[in-house]
């Protein structure tokens, strides 16, 4: 008798949830100030909404664990799916360096510690490597780790909200939330900011690998894709109302802002703070085990293709997982660790998250026309879940958040003035993405001209 599915519909939702719910970017996005709102409602409308249905369909069409590297290379061949592939995987462990980072720093700050140098580096490679070991194995094995992780995401995002609310009631609002302060301002720093709350909608797409591990997941899928899509929407903005009535936007730190803004709701450090700051931490090593599936299984579809190096290619023998790429995920940060504390830049954890976004948002550029050329090409094709509508929405629903996403980048990276601040926060963030992609262009290269090992597929449609 086969053995039933082990992920439901009721996992996958909160799979979605703790996937795309990134509780440690929600300071970020506050720092915009009152104006988040309208760019929250805006992004929600012209982003959120068509990525989610597009992801949908393309999942449950293109059912393979390749997921957007398949997609994209379908599309416009094996070039541009390498190096969707490359940004999509390299993103991974340098987010898993500045989540190490704000894990230790959470410690240190709710429990008032002061380690030196070298023990900190050390709580921080443990963080990185206990994550890197459970992401050896299935995510149905660990599913109670990511259910209980989504809770604990509400249960901060709802008692952020319900205090900003009886702050406002008792105490008045750290910043205006009426009339003409929820317009948006040209304002230089603001437009960084808003590649963060692009950053808070992705993730949907690392739902679709869990289809073969449902019984039903052509419907499952989009089922989770739409439950899980209402209640982000909702946390976000609770929470982000929440932030804005502790905390005066131009003091929140894009580290510390999610437990400042608790101590000054609450009143100071207790125990109720301590236990927020306990969940924060768990929520930091769950949102890595969440992702890790998806960025793992395209890398090693990718190396099977020779898209990738073939060590990416490495499966375990017990469980069939990628290990290849976990343990490279995990060289890879603790490589960032250790060099973290030489990089002159006094907000490491920003450094490394800005870096992360940038690669991750360049990863879902040529997500959205390949979606439409698909269509064309793929005629034929059965998908068992189709975005309706005439050519003209279909289009811009591919044009608009491709847009946004270009915007958004340049935003990120290039100085948009000549303060020094700009200039200090941006350049290392570009540097650091003309490295990535040099390094990327000569892997892609380099493992196009790889040797083919035993058992590795060579197919260009596999």
């Amino acid at each position: 008798m086969k053995e039933k599915k082990r992920f439901r519909l009721f996992d996958a939702v909160l799979m979605a949830v703790v996937v795309i719910l990134v509780v440690e970017s929600a300071a970020p996005a506050a720092a915009i100030g009152s104006s988040q709102f309208f760019w929250w409602g805006l992004l929600l409308i012209l982003y959120f909404l068509p990525y989610g249905l597009i992801s949908a369909e393309l999942g449950t069409t293109y059912d393979g664990e390749g997921g957007i590297y398949d997609w994209v290379k379908k599309a416009y061949g094996r070039k541009w799916g390498a190096r969707v592939a490359w940004f999509y995987w390299i993103n991974f462990p340098i987010w898993m360096a500045s989540l190490a980072v704000l894990f230790q720093e959470v410690l240190t700050q709710i429990f008032q510690l002061n380690f030196s140098t070298p023990l900190l580096i050390m709580l921080q490679l443990v963080f990185v490597w206990i994550v890197t070991i459970i992401s050896c194995y299935p995510v149905s094995d660990s599913k109670w780790i990511l259910n209980i992780a989504a809770f604990a995401k509400v249960a901060i995002m709802i008692c952020l909200g319900v205090l900003g609310i009886y702050h406002a009631l008792t105490k008045g609002m750290a910043n205006n939330f009426s009339g003409t302060a929820l317009l948006p301002k040209l304002d230089i720093q603001n437009f960084s900011f808003l590649s963060v709350i692009l950053f808070n909608f992705l993730g949907f797409e690392v739902v679709t690998t869990l289809a073969n591990e449902m019984d039903n997941s052509k419907k499952q899928i989009p089922q989770a894709i739409i439950y899980g899509g209402v209640l982000i929407a909702f946390f976000y903005l609770f929470a982000a109302f929440g932030m804005g009535a502790a905390v005066p936007a131009d003091q929140l730190s894009a580290s510390g802002g999610l437990i400042d803004s608790f101590i000054l709701l609450v009143g100071g450090l207790n125990p109720f703070v301590v236990l927020i700051g306990i969940l924060f931490m768990y929520t930091l090593a769950a949102n890595l085990i969440s992702w890790s599936l998806g960025v793992n299984y395209v890398a090693l579809y990718a190396a099977k293709n020779h898209d990738m190096p073939l060590i990416f290619a490495k499966k375990s023998q017990k469980n069939d997982m990628p290990v290849g790429a976990s343990v490279i995920n995990g060289i890879i940060a603790s490589l960032l660790i250790v060099i973290a504390p030489f990089i002159p830049n006094e907000n490491i954890f920003w450094a490394f998250f800005s870096l992360n976004v940038v690669a991750l948002l360049l990863s879902y550029i040529m997500m959205f026309p390949a979606f439409l050329k698909l269509r064309k090409i793929d005629s034929h094709v059965v998908r068992p879940f189709k975005v309706s509508g005439p050519n003209w929405l279909l289009k811009l629903m591919t044009i608009i958040p491709m847009l946004l996403l270009i915007a958004t980048l340049l935003f990120s990276v290039v100085p948009l003035d000549s303060s020094s601040s700009e200039i200090n926060t941006k350049i290392p963030v570009l540097l650091g993405t003309i490295f990535a992609f040099v390094i990327g262009e000569i892997v892609i290269h380099y493992s196009s001209k790889e040797k083919k090992d035993k058992g590795v597929l060579t197919d260009e449609n596999n």
